[in-house]
């Protein structure tokens, strides 16, 4: 045989040889795939392994082993397949794709990001890919961009119902609520049984106030899911909020029953409004700090002592604006002394131009908006500032962000006024609070060391305006005679305990009537049908529609006595109410959030309204209600106490909060663990 035949014969033998092994590869991972979709990711790997050591440049069996090491909980060895598939096939679009997967669950988002537009850049229409740049970008808090993604998904695909649910989550972030219902309701069409669209669009309906709907959605996810992590507790505030007490009872015993055995049922906020055992507020809290924000593992304060040249604290939270928190707390932020203190707000909310937002601005050092930055970044941001102290005035309520704290920025944590409750959390150095809604024997119950505020926990602004204007009872919708019961507390604080109270109230007071705060059309609706199953006339509840605030609190003085709520009390409620000079008799619970109002009826020196069971508090409210003499006497000391009481002194506030500060910066300059202590009052 010349030379020459005999080399094209042996290229052929190995060009067969080449296709065989091919041949045989792909056989192997066909293999694999099938394994895969029977949920045998073990069995899979293996083929792919095989197929590898057969052709170890094979980019198909490269992805399939790297799709299943993710499946498997390994995304380290899942992007070096993925890199390995890239490196043979660079045009493979997919490659790009899943090494972008493999990112993601890393949490390296900006690499996943970059990832996926590689996958985009060589495969424009891949539906996959735009949807999860989506994700990406909205875990990097770039909702406008990550709208972009989901909207060109669904451009390619217009019944995928998960893009069309992740599109109602960034609408949310973007402040668009009633646009987010629709997507979540075109989610549900194209795929009736989707727990999470259902659950989302609960959500999305209490943002748009209908919470009655909301109320169906979150029955249905039930229906679809048993053990829907919270959706117990969603189903709970919804129907609280909308005053829908059928069945109650039930749904509070079966949360109670979960709380005690360690389920995901209710979060820490909506508990609240049913708990009367701080044993287990704090069982609740860990359990839901456990579930969303665990310790991250990376602690950004490494223990060093700062040596700035006045103590920095930083206020974290997402009400900078006209909101309870902002019209608590601007007072302070005000009065804060600069000789010792800069003042930091890191701001998760938005610039609304009202005037309370104006004063933050003028009060504070510096307004660090941290939208658009994800937890790692915007823990970094405090960390570079050197923050020595950093409040969270949102613990979990409103637009928290208690996924920042999880990583430790800066030496010192603290708990303050937004969340009335332990956070469940360790990596939250201090609780602030006072004697009254936090005594000693409770201690045990929160994993926060507790530091003691004299006369009050909460501050107040003594610069609040009360509006010249006082409305007459007409043009307040009250008739024109009658004692006025009043409460203006949110919905959801009125449990029918207490509300069969009021109802013997009026029964027992002839022609008064009860004034609450019409939070929606569906609450005040149900209300008066549960007056007339008590037998009192529906039209002796009277509801008060929103208005501006020193409007608000001018109306209170055409009222009478101001009914407080349990298991949660009034709380800037009650604060309205005493600086507008209208008395607030209270019962004391047995959870923080009950025992606020008693705190501050003790600050503004009027102990004798705080009572202790609700036979007291029923008694004592007959008797206001039908002594003239002793309401009036209660009126006077109350618009006599208001000028020179401790509840309603910012600047008495100001030095114990900044001598508490000072105390833990202390501690931390001596290399001191936290420990709870009482800040002395001043004389």
């Amino acid at each position: 045989m010349l030379l020459g035949d005999a080399l094209k014969d042996v290229g052929a033998r190995l060009a067969a040889l080449v296709l065989r092994t091919d041949s045989r590869a792909g056989i192997l991972v066909n293999r694999g795939n099938a394994l895969r979709d029977l949920k045998r990711p073990e069995d899979a790997l293996a083929m792919y392994e095989r197929a590898l050591r057969l052709k170890p440049d094979f980019a198909e069996a490269l992805n399939s082993r790297g799709k299943t090491q993710l499946e498997l909980g390994r995304p380290e060895d899942a992007l070096a397949s993925h890199d390995g598939a890239i490196r043979a096939k660079p045009d493979c679009a997919e490659a790009f794709y899943y090494r972008g997967n493999a990112l993601l669950y890393l949490k390296r988002l900006e690499e996943a990001l970059a990832s996926y537009e590689g996958a985009l850049r060589l495969k424009p229409d891949y539906a996959d890919a735009h949807y999860n740049r989506g994700i990406a970008l909205q875990r990097l808090r770039r909702a406008e961009e990550a709208l972009g993604s989901y909207d060109r998904a669904l451009q390619l695909r217009p019944d995928d119902a998960e893009a069309l649910n992740n599109r109602g989550n960034v609408l949310v972030d973007l402040k668009q609520p009633d646009l987010a219902v629709a997507s979540y309701e075109r989610a549900l069409s194209y795929r009736p049984g989707y727990a999470n669209a259902c659950y989302n669009l609960g959500l999305a309906l209490q943002d748009v106030n209908r919470p009655e709907k909301a109320v169906t959605c979150f029955a249905k996810v039930l229906e679809l899911a048993r053990d829907y992590p919270f959706a117990k507790g969603k189903l709970l505030h919804a129907k609280m909020l909308c005053c829908d007490w059928d069945e109650l009872p039930q749904l509070r015993d079966s949360i109670e029953a979960d709380v005690s055995t360690g389920k995901n049922s209710v979060e820490p906020f909506e508990y609240q409004a049913i708990s009367g055992s701080a044993q287990n507020a704090r069982l609740c809290a860990e359990r839901y700090a456990a579930t969303n924000f665990p310790p991250s593992g990376i602690q950004l304060w490494a223990g060093e002592r700062y040596d700035n040249p006045r103590i920095r604290i930083g206020y974290v939270a997402g009400e900078f604006r006209e909101h309870a928190t902002a019209i608590l707390i601007t007072g302070l932020l005000e009065r804060h002394d600069k000789g010792r203190f800069e003042i930091f707000a890191f701001d998760n909310g938005w610039d609304d131009a009202s005037e309370i937002r104006g004063r933050i601005t003028r009060a504070v050092d510096e307004i660090v908006d941290i939208t658009r930055l994800d937890d790692p970044q915007a823990a970094a941001a405090i960390r570079e500032r050197r923050i020595d102290i950093l409040i969270d005035l949102n613990g979990y309520v409103g637009r928290e962000r208690q996924g920042i704290f999880c990583y430790k920025p800066c030496p010192v944590q603290v708990n303050y006024l937004g969340f009335p409750g332990t956070l469940g959390a360790d990596y939250f150095d201090y609780i602030l609070a006072d004697l009254h809604v936090l005594p000693p024997q409770h201690e045990a119950f929160y994993n926060e060391k507790v530091v003691y505020l004299p006369d009050t926990y909460q501050v107040n602004d003594s610069a609040r305006r009360i509006a010249e204007e006082i409305p007459s009872r007409a043009e307040a919708g009250l008739p024109e005679t009658g004692f006025v019961f009043c409460c203006f507390n949110k919905n959801y604080k009125i449990t029918p305990e207490v509300f069969d109270i009021w109802m013997r109230l009026l029964k027992e007071v002839g022609g008064s009537v009860l004034w609450l705060l019409e939070d929606n059309a569906a609450a005040s609706r149900n209300l008066r049908a549960e007056a007339e199953r008590r037998g009192v006339a529906p039209d002796r509840l009277v509801f008060a529609g929103r208005m501006k605030s020193d409007e608000h609190l001018a109306r209170h003085r055409v009222a009478d006595l101001f009914l407080d709520t349990l298991p949660i009390n009034a709380h800037t409620t009650a604060s309205d109410s005493l600086w507008a000079g209208l008395p607030v008799l209270t019962c004391m619970g047995q959870t923080f959030p009950g025992r606020v109002a008693g705190s501050l009826l003790n600050a503004v020196g009027l102990p004798e309204l705080v009572t202790h069971d609700l036979e007291s508090y029923e008694a004592g409210a007959l008797k206001l209600a039908t002594t003239p003499a002793l309401l009036s006497d209660v009126r006077a000391r109350l618009e006599q106490n208001r000028a020179s009481c401790s509840l309603f002194d910012t600047d008495r506030f100001r030095r114990h909060i900044e001598s508490a500060y000072v105390t833990m910066w202390e501690r931390v300059q001596r290399s001191e663990p936290p420990s709870g202590f009482s800040v002395r009052p001043i004389p």
